[in-house]
């Protein structure tokens, strides 16, 4: 090998040593930005999350009226069929 060879086989590995490091450089950004993304990802899970234990809360509070309402109808119609057959009667009288 001649001068010029090592000087161009120099400037070869140059070449690649930065294109590593550009490379390297590339891959840390993108690192970055996926912890960021996941960091972004977890937070919307944990939000979904407690939307869906409030969701949840909602629904049994609303079975809870819903039984409470039945309930009370229940007892409320048959009162109501009869006071409005008493004041039939007392209509027509």
């Amino acid at each position: 090998m001649n001068e010029e060879d090592l000087h161009r086989l120099k400037g070869l590995v140059e070449e690649l040593r930065d294109g590593q490091k550009r490379q390297l450089e590339c891959q840390l950004e993108a690192l970055a930005l996926q912890r960021e993304h996941f960091a972004l990802v977890q937070h919307q899970l944990q939000r979904a999350e407690a939307l869906q234990g409030r969701a949840e809360q909602l629904q049994n509070k609303g079975a809870q009226v819903i039984a409470a309402a039945r309930k009370a109808i229940i007892v409320v119609l048959p009162i109501l069929v009869v006071l409005i057959a008493y004041v039939t009667w007392l209509m027509f009288r």
